[in-house]
C-alpha cells in the first residue's frame, strides 16, 4: 500500500482517506427515517401523467416509490424483472489485463481479482446494480474497512432511488436530496452508482419501468372491473320500491335488504315495501381478460425482447419461435454484462487499486471487469478443423486458438499438460526385446519378418475358430434367435479365448513398434 502517494478518483479528483472511514449517507439522517408515500393508491392517468412530468424536472421521489409499487403489487412485473436481474448471476466474471499485458499488468489484474472475491456476498451487489434496469440508476454505498493492511469493503448497502435527486442544470448527474435545490455530490469512492440505459435520455427518462406504468396502469383498471363484474356475475338485479313518504330510515333499511338479499339469498323489509328480481346479470369476462392480456405481452416484450419465453398462448408458440425470442433475450443479457462491467471497474476496481497499490500511471492499461460468456467452439470440431488449416498453410495465432476453444493461456511458470512423449531408444529397445522383434535397436528384415510370421493371418484364422467353434456348434443346433442368445449366455463366460487375445495383442504390439522403428530409420 503506498500511503504517502495522492490517490485519485475517476474525475482526477484527489481523495482524503478520512472521508472513507463513515459513509456518506450517515450525515444525512432524514434519508434513513423516510417512508414510501406508496402513490401507486388511486393511480390514474392524469396523475401518472404528474409524477412522470416531475421526475423530468428532477423530482424523482414519487416516480421510483411508484417503480417499487410496481414490482410489488404486478406479479408479471415482478417475475418477468426478476429474469432480467438475475440472468447474470448464472454468468462467470473475471478481472482481465489489458491487451498485450505486462507480466506485471497480469499480477495487478490477478491481485484485484482476489480483492473482489473477498467483498461480502458480490453475487448481492450484482443484483442490486441490476435494479437500475428498471428505474434507471442504482447506487449502493460502500462502507471501507481495513483488513490486513488492505482497504477492503467491509459492508456494501442498496440505497433506495427515492433518497437521490438529479442536478438541476444537466439532469443527469445523481445527487442525494439534503434539503437543497442541487442536492449533494455524491463521495468519490463511496458509491457503486450504476447508471442503466435502457433506452437513450436523461436519467429520470432511461429506466424500463416508464415503459412499464402505462400498460400496469391499463392492466390495474382491467382487473378491478374484473373483480366488480365478478362480484355480481350470476346475480339478479334487486330493484326495491318503497311507498311515497317513506322516512330516511325506511328508505335505508329497504337499501341495505336489497343489497344483502342477493348474497345472503334472506332479507327483512317493513310491510308496504317491494322487492323486484330483474334478469340475473349477464356478460362475460373476455374483454377484461383480453386487456389484461394485452398488459402482460407488452410487458414482456418490453423486458425480456420477446413473449414466447415468458407464457405460452396455446397457437403460435412453437419451440422454432422460442428460440428466437431466446435469442433476443441473450442479446439483452450482453447489453446488461456491458454496461454493468464499466461500472464495476470505475467504482469497484478502480478504487481497490487506487486506495491499495496507487493506482495505475496510464488508466487505459488498468485491469478491467469482466463477464465471461461461453462462446467457445465445439472442442471436437476445433481439434478437427485447426490441423487441417493449418497444414494448408493458414497462420492461426495460439491466442485466438485458446480463445475460440475457451482454454486460458497459461502463464509464465505455470504446470501444462502436454502431449505423451515419443519413446525413448532405450524404451524402444526394451519393447523390441520384450516383443522377440529384435535384439539391436533398428532390426534387421530377417527379425522383422520371425516377428511378423507368428502371428500370420492363417494362424490368426484359425485360433479364431477353435476359440468360436462353441458358439458355432450352438448356433447351428439352436431353434430361433432366443434360443441363440440364451445359450450364447451361458456359454461365453466359458470360452477360452486367452491365445487369441494373446495373439491380437502381439500383433498390434509388433506393428506399433515397426512404425515407431520405421520412422526412427528414415529420420
Amino acid at each position: 500500500m503506498v500511503a504517502t502517494s495522492t490517490i485519485l478518483d475517476a474525475s482526477g479528483n484527489p481523495i482524503k482517506r478520512s472521508e472513507l472511514a463513515e459513509p456518506q449517507t450517515s450525515r444525512l439522517m432524514q434519508l434513513h427515517r423516510e417512508f414510501s408515500g406508496h402513490p401507486s393508491r388511486g393511480l390514474t392517468p392524469a396523475r401518472l401523467a404528474k409524477i412522470l412530468e416531475a421526475a423530468e424536472q428532477g423530482d424523482i421521489r414519487a416516480q421510483h416509490d411508484l417503480f417499487l409499487d410496481m414490482e410489488e403489487k404486478d406479479a408479471h412485473i415482478f417475475a418477468e424483472m426478476g429474469k432480467r436481474k438475475r440472468a447474470l448471476l448464472t454468468v462467470d466474471w473475471d478481472i482481465v489485463p489489458p491487451r498485450g499485458a505486462s507480466a506485471a499488468e497480469r499480477k495487478l489484474a490477478g491481485y484485484a481479482k482476489e480483492l473482489i472475491q473477498d467483498v461480502p456476498n458480490f453475487e448481492d451487489v450484482i443484483l442490486d446494480a441490476l435494479d437500475g434496469v428498471g428505474h434507471g440508476f442504482s447506487c449502493q454505498e460502500i462502507e471501507w474497512e481495513m483488513l490486513g493492511g488492505e482497504w477492503l469493503p467491509g459492508e456494501i448497502h442498496h440505497r433506495p432511488q427515492s433518497w437521490f435527486q438529479t442536478d438541476r442544470e444537466t439532469r443527469s448527474e445523481i445527487r442525494l436530496r439534503d434539503m437543497s435545490l442541487d442536492g449533494q455530490a455524491l463521495q468519490p469512492f463511496g458509491w457503486i452508482s450504476h447508471v442503466h440505459k435502457a433506452k437513450s435520455g436523461y436519467v429520470a427518462r432511461s429506466g424500463l419501468h416508464r415503459v412499464l406504468a402505462w400498460p400496469y396502469l391499463f392492466k390495474n383498471y382491467s382487473v378491478g372491473d374484473l373483480a366488480e363484474f365478478l362480484e355480481i356475475y350470476g346475480l339478479p338485479l334487486r330493484l326495491g320500491t318503497y311507498q311515497a313518504g317513506a322516512s330516511d330510515d325506511e328508505k335505508a333499511t329497504l337499501l341495505r335488504a336489497v343489497m344483502s338479499i342477493g348474497h345472503d339469498a334472506a332479507g327483512i323489509v317493513p310491510e308496504g315495501m317491494l322487492i323486484d328480481f330483474k334478469e340475473a346479470a349477464k356478460g362475460s369476462e373476455g374483454p377484461f381478460m383480453a386487456m389484461m392480456d394485452w398488459a402482460e405481452k407488452s410487458i414482456s416484450k418490453a423486458v425480456l425482447g420477446g413473449t414466447l419465453t415468458s407464457q405460452a398462448d396455446g397457437k403460435s408458440s412453437t419451440n422454432a419461435l422460442g428460440n428466437v425470442h431466446n435469442e433476443v433475450r441473450h442479446d439483452l443479457m450482453m447489453s446488461d454484462a456491458i454496461q454493468l462491467a464499466g461500472t464495476l471497474t470505475r467504482d469497484l476496481v478502480y478504487p481497490l487499486l487506487a486506495l491499495n497499490k496507487g493506482g495505475v500511471d496510464d488508466r487505459r492499461r488498468q485491469p478491467r471487469f469482466q463477464f465471461v460468456f461461453d462462446d467457445s467452439e465445439d472442442l471436437a470440431v476445433l481439434a478437427d478443423a485447426l490441423p487441417k488449416l493449418v497444414g494448408v498453410g493458414m497462420r492461426i495465432p495460439s491466442e485466438w486458438a485458446h480463445q475460440r476453444a475457451g482454454i486460458p493461456l497459461a502463464e509464465e511458470g505455470e504446470s501444462v499438460l502436454s502431449p505423451p512423449a515419443a519413446m525413448t531408444q532405450s524404451a524402444l529397445k526394451m519393447a523390441a526385446l520384450t516383443a522377440g522383434v529384435a535384439k539391436d535397436l533398428f532390426p534387421d528384415q530377417t527379425a522383422l519378418d520371425a516377428a511378423i510370421e507368428g502371428i500370420a493371418p492363417e494362424q490368426l484364422d484359425a485360433q479364431a475358430r477353435a476359440s468360436l467353434k462353441p458358439v458355432l456348434e450352438l448356433i447351428a443346433a439352436s431353434a430361433d434367435y432366443a434360443e441363440v442368445f440364451n445359450a450364447l449366455a451361458e456359454t461365453f463366460p466359458a470360452m477360452d479365448t486367452a491365445q487369441l487375445e494373446q495373439a491380437l495383442a502381439r500383433a498390434m504390439f509388433v506393428a506399433d513398434v515397426w512404425g515407431r522403428l520405421s520412422v526412427e530409420n528414415n529420420a
